[in-house]
């Protein structure tokens, strides 16, 4: 969310205003909200790796796993299939495909089990009429289209906006309130994104017990991994909001 666009745009404010003006800014903005977003990608990783090297007592799969909660929520119009990638699992409401990452789909660990379990709870969410679930899949194709609009009209309002002359400057402004128009499109995407994860891993943590998949201390063990991974749609959301805020003080200065 944060690039290296606006990253050197406020060092370079930083420099010729003090703390009073860019590098304020910077500090009390965008620095924290790339600080958030390293540090709950670092978690996330570091404990699905040490979680990974721990094996389920029953011994049954990620995909195993997904696949026996669907059985017992009465799924069964929903594939369970195998993809690259590191985390790269999601469910796909539109295809109702269930991907896993090799690292989750064939492995018999506590991190495995709980991711898959988590992307399961995905789709019971949508079998199940989730309402949460249903906005943010409304959302999907306006977010993909904002998404790649809001930066380029945002870059050149604020290259406009360093004009000298009042007609560019009027201009800047208008393109930046625009741009921001698209990135709260974004930011609420984000934000609406919370209860929906919140949700699913609420959802593995009991149904993985009731299952037999885990035991209860496993399951404990497990659900590390999913408090990880929600750190970081928590960290997306707060960097999104930090960045919206760093663009309106643009317009309003």
């Amino acid at each position: 969310m944060i690039t290296l666009a606006i990253f050197t745009d406020v060092l370079a404010q930083f420099g010729g205003m003090g703390m009073r003006g860019g590098g304020s800014y910077f500090l009390l903005v965008l620095l924290p909200g790339m600080v958030l977003s390293g540090a709950a990608t670092w978690m996330v990783k570091s404990t699905f790796t040490k979680y990974s090297k721990v094996a389920a007592t029953s011994g049954i799969t990620g995909a195993e796993a997904a696949q026996r909660l669907l059985d017992n929520a009465g799924i069964t119009d929903v594939t369970i299939e195998a993809t690259r990638g590191m985390l790269s699992d999601h469910y796909d409401p539109r295809a109702k495909a269930l991907r896993l990452s090799e690292p989750v789909f064939a492995s018999n660990s506590l991190s495995a089990i709980g991711v898959a379990c988590h992307e399961a709870g995905h789709a019971i969410q949508h079998a199940t009429g989730y309402k949460w679930l249903g906005m943010r899949s409304k959302m999907v194709p306006a977010t993909g289209l904002t998404s790649k609009m809001a930066m380029p009209v945002l870059g050149i309002g604020m290259m406009l906006s360093y004009g000298s002359s009042v007609f560019g400057d009027t201009i800047g402004n208008l393109l930046m309130f625009i741009g921001v128009a698209l990135f709260s499109v974004a930011v609420l995407f984000s934000v609406i994104t919370l209860p929906v994860e919140w949700d699913a891993s609420a959802r593995a943590k009991k149904l993985m017990v009731s299952a037999g998949i885990v035991s209860n201390q496993e399951s404990d063990t497990a659900g590390r991994v999913l408090n990880a991974a929600f750190l970081t749609y928590l960290a997306s959301a707060i960097a999104s909001l930090l960045t919206l805020l760093y663009y309106v003080s643009r317009i309003r200065r």
